[in-house]
Parts: C-alpha cells; sequence; structure tokens
C-alpha cells in the first residue's frame, strides 16, 4: 500500500512537470539550462498555453546578460521567449473568448516568464487566433517582429500609397515584414542588407536592394525618401546621416532605442523610438494578411528547445542565420 502511495505520487509530480530552458543568473549563453521545473497555474485574467513553439530575439540575450535590469527586471530564475504560439491548455477565473484547446499567438511581457518551456502563462487579452493556412509552431515568428514593422510603418511613420520608405537593416525578422507590409501599402520600398539577406530582402518585394557591405546608403539613395525606418545598430553619426535622406516633413522611426532617434526640426522631419507593444488588435490584423496570402512567414531556421543554449551562443558569435529563428518545443 505505501508503495502504491509512493506510485502515485511520483506520478503526479511527473504529470505536473514539464521541460524549460532558464537561467538562474545573468550571464553569457552557459548561464542557460535545459531543465525540468513545474507546469504553471493560471490566475485570474490568465491562460495557460501548450508550447508549439517560441523564438530567439535579441532581446533575450540582452535580458539574459543582465543588460536590460532597468526596464525588465525579471526574476531568477527567468524562461526566455517573447513569441509564443501553442494551444490553450487552461484558463483563470473570469477568462471569456477563449477555450481549451484553441489555437493561439502572442507577444509576451518582456519581464514576465517565458515561451521557451513546454507550458507558459499569458495574459489572456494578448492572445489571438493563430493563423490557419502554416503549421502552428511557425506562427511563432510572427508577433514581436510582425507589430514591430507594423507600429513603426503605420502608426508612428503613417506609411501611405505612393511614397517611398528606407528601411535600414532590412535582412532581419523585422525587415521581412516590414517590406511586405511597406509594398502591401502601395509604397516603394528601398532595403539595406547583407549578402546573406540581400535575396531574402528582394523576394520579400523590396523595389531596390543596397548591399551595405559595399554601397554607403546616404550616397546610393538619390532621390528624398518619405520614411526612413532604422532596424540596425548603427554608429550615432550614421544614422544622423540619414535624416538627410528624409524629405522636409518626413519621419525617422528607429528601433536601435539605446541611441536616440534624430530629428530635423528647421526642415519638419521628425525622430520617433519605437518602444514595440503586445496588441492583439493589430496582430489579428497580421494573422488575417498571413492566411489571405498578403504576408508571408519567413523562417532562418527550426530548432528544437533542448537547443536554445547554442542558439544563444551562435548569436553571440554572429553565427546565427539571416531571418527569424523559431524553437520548437511541442509537435
Amino acid at each position: 500500500m505505501v508503495e502504491m502511495c509512493f506510485e502515485l505520487e511520483a506520478n503526479e509530480k511527473a504529470r505536473l512537470a514539464m521541460k524549460a530552458v532558464r537561467f538562474h543568473e545573468y550571464g553569457g549563453p552557459d548561464v542557460l539550462r535545459y531543465e525540468d521545473t513545474d507546469q504553471p497555474v493560471p490566475g485570474a485574467g490568465q491562460v495557460r498555453v501548450r508550447v508549439a513553439a517560441t523564438t530567439f530575439n535579441g532581446i533575450d540575450a540582452n535580458i539574459r546578460g543582465g543588460n536590460m535590469r532597468g526596464p525588465f527586471p525579471v526574476t531568477l530564475p527567468h524562461t526566455p521567449g517573447i513569441d509564443v504560439a501553442g494551444t490553450v491548455d487552461a484558463l483563470g477565473d473570469g477568462v471569456g473568448g477563449l477555450a481549451a484547446g484553441d489555437r493561439v499567438v502572442g507577444f509576451l511581457p518582456m519581464a514576465e516568464t517565458g515561451a521557451a518551456a513546454e507550458y507558459v502563462i499569458v495574459p489572456a487579452e494578448v492572445l489571438t487566433a493563430a493563423p490557419t493556412t502554416v503549421p502552428l509552431a511557425d506562427a511563432a515568428a510572427l508577433p514581436s517582429v510582425g507589430l514591430t514593422a507594423w507600429q513603426a510603418l503605420f502608426e508612428h511613420a503613417h506609411l501611405t500609397a505612393g511614397q517611398r520608405v528606407l528601411i535600414n537593416g532590412a535582412g532581419g525578422g523585422v525587415g521581412g515584414y516590414a517590406v511586405q507590409l511597406a509594398k502591401d501599402a502601395g509604397a516603394y520600398v528601398i532595403a539595406t542588407a547583407g549578402p546573406r539577406g540581400s535575396e531574402r530582402v528582394a523576394a520579400a518585394g523590396a523595389d531596390r536592394v543596397i548591399d551595405h557591405t559595399s554601397a554607403d546608403v546616404t550616397t546610393a539613395v538619390t532621390e528624398p525618401v518619405d520614411v526612413v525606418l532604422n532596424l540596425a545598430p548603427v554608429e550615432p553619426t550614421r544614422l544622423g546621416a540619414l535624416v538627410g535622406l528624409i524629405r522636409d516633413g518626413g519621419t525617422l522611426v528607429n528601433t536601435t532605442v539605446w541611441m536616440p532617434a534624430p530629428a530635423d526640426e528647421a526642415r519638419g522631419v521628425t525622430g520617433i523610438n519605437l518602444f514595440v507593444r503586445s496588441d492583439a488588435r493589430e496582430l489579428a490584423e497580421l494573422v488575417a494578411r498571413v492566411d489571405a496570402g498578403r504576408l508571408t512567414i519567413d523562417i532562418a531556421e527550426r530548432v528544437p528547445l533542448a537547443e536554445l543554449p547554442d542558439v544563444h551562443a551562435r548569436a553571440a558569435a554572429g553565427a546565427l542565420p539571416s531571418g527569424k529563428v523559431t524553437v520548437t518545443v511541442t509537435a
């Protein structure tokens, strides 16, 4: 009888355990551990999601390294992964509009526990229905970078048909979506990328691609643009030089927020630093465009959860492929 009780207790613990990648102290990629932990329990207004996939983002490495303790004070041990695609597993009190089994995507709060785990707790209000035309795990590559591109182009730059936009550093995950969204809006798109990303940027629909390793964008762009979207960690002087490419009254939106966005008040050129936020309504619009064939989810590499520490190590060495890396958790 005693042995049976121990066996039942062990089975119950196994049922409530899960795998996760976490770090218990700040540091390099070697602080990440693939380990067992307890399944979380949703509270009021929360949903537990069985994770299909998350992604690697540069912000994950900065948080892990302890460089973002001011804006994002995480609790240790911390699980990274700000994107999630998965299936609703359990609902907390007061959650409406969702049911167990729903396929969802979301952009998680950056200071909270992330989705590099088999299960994650998510505020219900950040979730929206996942695309139906792509594998659920691939949908994880949409939320944070898609929302960054959308908010930069339409909330801050107010891009409209017929305008000219320069997307500086378009070879990454945000750049691919920005090119597609700008083209779909009827803009003329000039994009800069390195040799590894140029083909992808051209395939996304850019009208002109400038290889930033062989040409100076400030001299290669000879006609004024209405909008500059800077996605590259360039030197402040190089970022400031991009203002000269913008017509009077235009806008520069900068996502590398550790340096202020330059402006030219005399010519009415506005500089905006973008802090992306979670927005389920906007994410639903992006999902609708994916399902309508107007927006393509482009994934550079898919890796299993256990290999996430290696992804961080390769990122630190500058060895990741151009584009988005997804981290598959469940089939």
